[in-house]
């Protein structure tokens, strides 16, 4: 510590030197807080190498607590630790792992900088909440920030100080399987969820130890990878990335998220990592956004087989031209970027820019104060898996429950008197509703439907069995799955199950490795012998209640069809089974909202309820071909955005429009909303407009606001929504904020299919 004390020392001096009152930057006429001058201090001291170093990010390589690599590239960054030259890690992590770097950094090296841990903190750390797709389904924002909290306040007593989330893509295709990661295909509920996430993972002070520092990722339109292969080309125009993609990276920065990552696609024909449009002229120069940007893995050398880049130092070249500030795994910058600048091609204020940003962040968390305030094995022991965080993460997991369908009630279960038959290859699995996104966690540690069923306080005998094995080969994140596409030799003790059942919980869909990164798909339906198995257990008995674990929107349409009662489990983290038990015994009214539309075909994908009318949207005449549609199948959406059922039924009335824009720029709608079920129950009232003409097409509807009540059978409410120019404008093609006079239609009901409506003008 004696070198980090001396440090602090000189630029405390200076900064009293300096003054702390009104100084001022006569670039910006802005205040420069004691961390800006600390920061410049800093940078004076730094050589070249040592700056370059800062924008340096190694994956962890080895257990540091144990022996010092020898020889092998393992030993080079090692040795580049200890030379200054590393500014990051990642996937370290353990009070003990990061001690033992942060030490290194701190104590051997000339300036003793302390290092960031980076980590894939998605939706949890050891104790796993749903996946963010799940999450987005409760359209709670006050759940999805605690989720964030937990999730910090967990992984921070483990050494890490930074996350690799919010993902924020918008995406409307859901063969791409990181949609599990996102908040669906709406940029103004995903700027919403985005903005909950951050200020969740960030709290409302970053010098605590509870929290870390957030990243929004990926920029920009990573999301729109053409048929939803991930890592492919995004091409799309000027008005779908201003008010479509770029909206919740826009609420990310407003919250003030302290890092963004960019992304592995191209757009324009520009690798995200080197598109200088996206990462200087929007981000830095129009948004001007302060923290820095992070690559994503590898995506500086990646831009070499992009085409972008002849060499490796070309693309450390481009990179930093760019605007990508840290290179994650490339190893081009520590490489390549000191001989850039020394030979003219670089500017040296482009390095000193990246690396005032860089160690603005570190100073915002506190680790100059104290480089192991992360790192206090008392409080990693005490806090990884706190009983508060199960009970928390239960809860959070309910809401996210969304019923699709109810037919005769067969929902809720009764919690006596039946025989009900847990059947299906994901019924018993502890691992799969984990998710992807869980390196943190461990596997097994997932309650299971059949726990949750057997756990439920009920009279009720439950039997189980499996049908089939949905893979069979060991799930790891790296590895592709193998999935069971013939072997059916368990249907046999299945059906005699379902026989004997009043009910069967039918536990279908996808393991949690069939969705994240690098999982695509093409088809949607339910995967191997899955399928049959339903139709084969519905065959012998009808009072079937299928329970879908799920990563993103399936095809469903022979269940949907058929089966009386479907729910979508998603995978809901480490108490999912208790989740679901209680949700299916009606302890909780399940109140979900899809963030994302099922299809009935992935040939109608991509596909999402904002969508732009055509010249010919409608059928002229029956059985008349030349008007927008499909020969073979339906354009509607199997079920739309925003859809969900409950145990009870909500009616909307007296929708009243208010105009006032002309004199305070506010309209005022008013609408009633009734339960005219049996039991209480919790709705998301979605209110959706359409600019009927304007100088750019808008889409035929699009979701300006939502409330979520709860209320009593027979209680009656008015919600009132405003609408302003925030809800009423939209950006231009050059990305300028425009609200034009026009005529609007205003929808509101429970879904983006909502029928009540009324117009008015601006």
């Amino acid at each position: 510590m004696k070198k980090l004390n001396s440090y602090i020392l000189l630029i405390s001096i200076s900064f009293i030197t300096l003054g702390c009152n009104s100084t001022k930057n006569s670039g910006n006429n802005e205040l420069v807080d004691e961390i800006d001058i600390k920061v410049e201090e800093l940078i004076k001291e730094m050589t070249l190498d040592e700056k370059i170093g800062q924008m340096n990010q190694y994956n962890g390589f080895m257990d540091f607590t144990g022996p010092t690599p020898q020889n092998g590239f393992e030993a080079v960054k090692y040795e580049n630790i200890r030379k200054g030259l590393v500014g990051a890690m990642l996937n370290v992590h353990g009070v003990e792992n990061v001690r033992a770097v942060q030490k290194i950094a701190v104590e051997e090296t000339r300036l003793g900088i302390p290092l960031l841990f980076g980590f894939d903190v998605i939706h949890g750390f050891k104790t796993i909440s749903p996946i963010p797709l799940a999450e987005a389904a409760s359209w709670d924002l006050e759940a999805i920030k605690k989720s964030a909290q937990i999730a910090a306040e967990e992984a921070s007593a483990a050494g890490i100080n930074w996350t690799f989330a919010p993902m924020v893509d918008i995406s409307r295709d859901a063969r791409w399987g990181r949609v599990m990661e996102g908040a669906g295909e709406d940029p103004y509920l995903g700027s919403l969820i985005a903005k909950a996430r951050v200020e969740g993972f960030q709290g409302v002070d970053l010098t605590s130890e509870k929290t870390l520092a957030a990243c929004a990722k990926h920029f920009a339109a990573y999301g729109f990878a053409e048929a939803g292969r991930d890592y492919n080309t995004a091409d799309l125009g000027t008005s779908t990335l201003y008010n479509t993609v770029l909206p919740p990276f826009k609420a990310a920065l407003e919250s003030d998220v302290k890092t963004f990552m960019n992304g592995f696609n191209i757009l324009n024909g520009i690798p995200s990592t080197g598109d200088a449009f996206l990462q200087r002229d929007i981000l830095k120069g129009k948004w001007e956004f302060d923290g820095f940007v992070v690559s994503d893995w590898g995506s500086i050398t990646e831009m070499i087989p992009h085409g972008f880049a002849k060499d490796g130092k070309e693309a450390a070249k481009l990179a930093i031209l760019a605007g990508s500030d840290m290179d994650m795994e490339s190893y081009l910058y520590v490489t390549k970027l000191a001989e850039l600048v020394k030979n003219g091609e670089v500017d040296e204020a482009l390095i000193d820019d990246a690396v005032r940003r860089i160690l603005r962040v570190k100073f915002e968390l506190g680790l100059f104060d104290d480089p192991y305030k992360y790192c206090d094995l008392e409080r990693e022991t005490a806090t990884i898996g706190k009983q508060s965080f199960h009970d928390e993460v239960l809860e959070i997991a309910k809401k996210s429950i969304v019923l699709l369908k109810n037919e005769n009630n067969l929902l809720p279960l009764q919690k006596s008197g039946q025989k009900i038959a847990v059947i299906g290859p994901l019924a018993a699995d502890k691992t799969s509703p984990l998710g992807s996104w869980r390196i943190g966690a461990d596997d097994e540690t997932a309650v299971s439907v059949l726990e949750g069923f057997k756990k439920y306080n009920s009279t009720n005998q439950i039997s189980y069995a499996k049908g089939a094995d949905l893979i069979l080969n060991k799930p790891l994140f790296t590895t592709e799955l193998e999935i069971n596409t013939s072997d059916t030799s368990g249907f046999g003790e299945a059906i005699q199950t379902a026989k004997n059942a009043d009910v069967i919980v039918m536990v279908l869909g996808e393991h949690g490795f069939q969705s994240g990164e690098g999982r695509s798909r093409t088809n949607l339906d339910l995967p191997g012998v899955q399928q049959q198995l339903l139709e084969e257990v519905y065959n012998v008995n009808k009072n079937v209640v299928l329970v879908l674990q799920n990563g993103r929107p399936l095809t469903i349409n022979w269940a949907s069809e058929n089966i009386p009662s479907i729910v979508v489990g998603w995978h809901l983290g480490t108490q999912s089974g208790n989740a679901l038990a209680q949700v299916l015994y009606g302890d909780y009214n399940p109140s979900g909202k899809l963030p994302m539309t099922f299809p009935r075909n992935v040939g109608q994908l991509p596909l999402y309820y904002n969508y732009y009318n055509t010249g010919r949207p409608v059928e002229p005449a029956p059985n008349q071909v030349f008007w927008s549609h499909y020969i073979d199948e339906s354009n509607d959406p199997l079920y739309p955005f925003g859809y969900g059922l409950s145990y009870t039924s909500f009616e909307y009335d007296q929708l009243e429009v208010t105009n006032k824009f002309s004199e305070n720029n506010v309209v005022e709608i008013l609408i009633t909303v009734k339960n005219t079920g049996n039991t209480s129950g919790k709705e998301t009232a979605q209110l959706y407009i359409k600019d009927l003409y304007s100088s750019v097409v808008k889409p035929v509807r699009a979701l300006k606001g939502f409330q979520q009540i709860e209320l009593e059978p027979g209680e009656t409410r008015t919600l009132q929504f405003l609408l302003t120019e925030q809800e009423l404008g939209f950006y231009d093609n050059s990305g300028n904020w425009v609200v034009e006079p026009g005529t609007f239609e205003v929808f509101v009901g429970g879904n983006s299919k909502a029928i009540l409506s009324k117009q008015f003008e601006i």
